[in-house]
């Protein structure tokens, strides 16, 4: 997957013939921080964009899901337990994602592997599964750094699933410090002119930095029935264990065209 810190434009990921979706050239872009084997929600939506801004440099929270993710028993979703990485952040609660360190790779290791080979070895796609768990164990034995395991994580379920979109850093962009400034300079400075915007930040995000831009602010939501329902609340990775590559990219591309082309910027 090409990386890039420029605004060089990337292929849209979705193109339509319906006169209801965006352009081919009007790039959407979705900012979020990295987070570890990311919940179905979560990439459904960085799926859904031409563009990933990993969002690496505000607060590190415990509690959410930069340095855990929780692992879903095959067949039965309702069922599932934590994946933890413990991690130090050197400065307290002030410690930015990027400065955030891995208390004890090893450990890591160890608990990744094993964990993940007993919630889903016996799946029919375990060959999928392992091709993204192999490149996050290879970051893990080279890094120390939360954020960079957490993101390869991203990365490889986006490989997996055949994601044509490119990568920016929002510490390699030029951006204003208000939430929603930031946001939608984040987008300009991509070369989008289209923000990607979850059910959490439509609560607060403050559309005029965008309308004065020309970027518009589409929400994106997922479905609420099948794997979905609980897509907010488990890692993307027991869905492709569950589905498999083609079928879960089929589900996600049907997702992304529905609020691409469906949804009403605002």
């Amino acid at each position: 997957m090409p990386l890039t810190t420029g605004s060089a434009a990337p292929g849209s990921t979705h193109v339509s013939s319906s006169p209801d979706c965006l352009p081919p050239l009007d790039w959407v872009c979705a900012v979020h921080q990295p987070n570890l084997l990311p919940r179905l929600s979560t990439l459904a939506k960085v799926f859904a964009a031409d563009v990933w801004v990993v969002l690496d440099d505000v607060q590190f929270a415990r509690r959410d899901y930069q340095h855990r993710t929780r692992l879903a028993d095959l067949g039965d979703a309702q069922r599932w337990r934590w994946l933890s990485l413990p991690t130090h952040l050197p400065t307290g609660r002030s410690t930015l994602i990027h400065e955030a360190r891995l208390a004890d790779p090893e450990l890591s290791i160890r608990r990744m592997t094993g964990m993940i080979h007993h919630a889903y070895r016996r799946s029919p796609h375990w060959p999928a599964v392992e091709a993204v768990l192999a490149p996050v164990l290879a970051v893990l034995a080279e890094t120390a750094r939360t954020a960079v395991v957490a993101e390869a994580s991203t990365r490889a379920l986006l490989a997996v699933l055949d994601w044509p979109g490119q990568i920016f850093y929002s510490r390699g962009l030029p951006a204003r410090t208000g939430r929603s400034e930031r946001l939608a300079d984040l987008t300009v400075a991509t070369g989008s002119t289209n923000y990607l915007c979850g059910p959490g930040g439509m609560r607060y995000i403050d559309r005029a930095p965008f309308t004065s831009q020309g970027v518009a602010v589409i929400p994106f939501s997922t479905p609420q029935d099948g794997i979905w329902e609980l897509g907010s609340r488990v890692t993307a990775l027991w869905a492709l264990a569950e589905l498999g590559p083609k079928l879960l990219a089929a589900k996600l591309r049907s997702t992304a065209e529905l609020n691409r082309c469906d949804g009403q910027p605002n």
